[in-house]
């Protein structure tokens, strides 16, 4: 198991639109910066072609920190977790072939 980082600005540019007095991440951006934070931790690509499932549990809003909980479970798919603060905010699986 591998935890990873993940830090939102609280001035996040995404936090202005979605949505004004309550600013969250959207979940499209909390996935893709969640992959690219394992991959990066991996050294593998991981932002083309595979089959990718997440379930959003609670929001991320400018200012979190997104704690990022990985393994490899089985031909190369990735299970991951990511909390802030204790709370998970989102869990799911990536299938790459590393």
């Amino acid at each position: 198991m591998t935890i990873v980082e993940q830090f939102f600005a609280l001035n996040h540019p995404a936090g202005a639109g979605h949505f004004p007095g309550n600013p969250i991440i959207p979940g499209a951006l909390l996935l893709s910066e969640t992959l690219r934070a394992i991959g990066h931790s991996l050294d593998v690509d991981l932002s083309r072609g595979q089959r990718v499932s997440a379930k959003f549990a609670h929001p991320a809003r400018p200012g979190d920190n997104v704690s990022i909980d990985f393994s490899e479970i089985a031909g190369g798919t990735i299970k991951f977790a990511c909390t802030v603060g204790g709370t998970k905010v989102m869990t799911g699986t990536i299938c790459a072939a590393l």
